[in-house]
């Protein structure tokens, strides 16, 4: 049985119905829309990044773009920071970018598939186009690992929690504590039972 190849092109044909349509060396992955929880941790990290990047005109954040490294290599990060350099080089007509941010950001959605995709195919993905720095984010136990550039591969740099801070080679001037990350989420959550 022949497998299909998907390719960028591929994916305009498919129902815009919410799901989230993502190519890896042409292979097709869908994920649901995610929950409420994964959606403001990904708009506060936005709000980080891109606030700073503002006040230091470094570069800017995007939440969930398109990531088109080739035709069958088509992705939509959570969130992406690119510097003012690399934007130089990368944006097309299209309104997808075309180069490897400088970060690239994955907050883990539930399932076994969803983070197999995050944690193995993106993270090779990631690591073989040039991205500088990746975080995957676990929203649920309010942590990062970060896997920064070590010559030619991306590698496990730290894990983080809360009260760590978050200071990275390639965001000037960025600094916070994790927790920041989580705070709407630690606000609405219902208190635990005693």
């Amino acid at each position: 049985m022949k497998m299909v190849h998907w390719t960028s092109r591929d994916l305009d044909i498919l129902p815009d119905d919410g799901t989230r349509y993502e190519i890896i060396e042409g292979e097709l992955y869908m994920s649901k829309q995610p929950h409420k929880y994964h959606q403001l941790v990904s708009g506060r990290i936005w709000i980080l990044l891109q606030t700073r990047s503002l006040q230091t005109g470094s570069g800017e954040a995007v939440i969930a773009p398109g990531v088109i490294f080739s035709d069958d290599n088509d992705v939509a990060p959570d969130v992406t920071w690119m510097s003012r350099e690399r934007l130089a080089t990368t944006y097309q007509e299209d309104g997808k970018y075309h180069v490897a941010p400088d970060l690239a950001v994955e907050i883990l959605s539930a399932g076994s598939t969803n983070e197999r995709r995050d944690r193995e195919f993106k993270l090779w993905l990631y690591s073989r186009r040039g991205v500088l720095e990746y975080w995957i984010i676990n929203w649920m136990e309010q942590r990062l690992e970060i896997y920064r550039r070590d010559e030619a591969h991306l590698a496990l740099h730290s894990t983080l929690f809360r009260d760590d801070m978050v200071q990275s080679p390639y965001l000037p001037g960025f600094s916070c504590k994790v927790g920041q990350f989580f705070e709407d989420i630690t606000a609405r959550r219902p208190p635990a039972a005693s």
